[in-house]
């Protein structure tokens, strides 16, 4: 059973035990604690003096841009395959750390003009986005990391969807087979982005650089909008199509953590739910682990799979516990 199979199997399981689950209190990550920095206790060899706690590495904010270039990168490449079927420029790739490549991506066939031409704009929203944190980084840019967006019966999207039961092991969910697969896939992204930008904004301490956050982070919430705004409306006449969106939800929530911070584009009563919110219509945050729990699609720590076979570029890279 390869690697893929065995993170579906595990987060189907976790699906079907989602409220017994959240019975648990989960210790939440501090904001340096999100992104993966440890301390540790030395013993004196031998000594019964023990030393004090080695301070947590500081996070910078180029750290905090870089991590969001991880994600733009991932979010650039599928919408940019799906409507071009080629991906990013190679002037767009380079930097520090390992640059990868993609595995799969290819031109969806939109049959709705609509969903296509939404579909090109996000996409050069996400090429820009790239080039924009590229810009503002400078050197210190990390290169694109290895990415998986393929069709394949053990890639992501895949293991994605196996989780959510909206397929069974062995099969493939093809984000570009048609238009409501690609806004699925484009689901699955979408509300992650939002809650990740809003997460990682107060750790920034640049205005220049927060400003900038804040604007990426409206764009994507209009993104996010839009995918569940059509999402809903198709699922009108398409009940199942409401359906997978809650069941992503579901997914979603049963790897970062205990919390209920997502939700489909359905809410009581069959009302649309485009805009997911807590009790006070404020969206949801999520800390850099939970972002990375859910692109690895993993509930333990790790340093990469899923989306990210071989992790994320930069010092922000470890999922957390789950």
């Amino acid at each position: 059973m390869n690697q893929h199979h065995l993170i579906a199997e595990v987060l189907e399981r976790q699906a079907r035990r989602k409220e017994e689950r959240r019975k648990f209190l989960k210790i939440a990550a501090s904001g340096t604690a999100a992104v993966g920095a440890m301390s540790f206790l030395a013993g004196c060899g031998g000594d019964d003096k023990t030393e004090a706690p080695a301070p947590a590495a500081k996070i910078g904010d180029a750290d905090i841009l870089n991590f969001a270039l991880n994600l733009e990168y991932l979010e650039a490449q599928f919408y940019v395959h799906a409507t071009t079927g080629a991906g990013l420029d190679q002037s767009l790739l380079g930097g520090t750390g390992t640059q990868g490549g993609v595995t799969g991506g290819r031109a969806v066939v939109f049959t709705d003009p609509v969903v296509r031409q939404y579909a090109n704009e996000i996409a050069g929203d996400e090429r820009a986005h790239v080039a924009f944190l590229r810009s503002a980084l400078g050197s210190a840019a990390v290169a694109q990391p290895a990415l998986d967006i393929s069709a394949d019966p053990n890639g992501a999207f895949s293991s994605a969807a196996v989780a959510a039961g909206l397929i069974t092991k062995g099969q493939s969910f093809d984000p570009y087979a048609s238009d409501e697969n690609f806004l699925l896939g484009a689901f699955i992204f979408e509300d992650v982005g939002v809650t990740a930008y809003k997460g990682a904004s107060p750790l920034i301490s640049s205005s220049s650089y927060l400003e900038a956050a804040a604007g990426i982070l409206a764009a994507e919430a209009y993104h996010a909008g839009l995918v569940r705004t059509v999402l809903y409306s198709k699922g009108i006449q398409a009940p199942a199509l409401i359906q997978a969106t809650e069941a992503i939800s579901n997914a979603r929530d049963s790897l970062d953590g205990s919390s209920d911070d997502d939700q489909g584009v359905q809410g009581s009563g069959g009302a649309s739910n485009i805009v997911p919110t807590d009790s006070d219509s404020i969206v949801y945050s999520r800390t850099t682990g939970q972002v990375l729990d859910i692109v690895y699609l993993t509930n333990v720590a790790a340093a990469k799979g899923g989306f990210f076979p071989n992790g994320v570029n930069g010092t922000i890279n470890m999922s957390t516990a789950g």
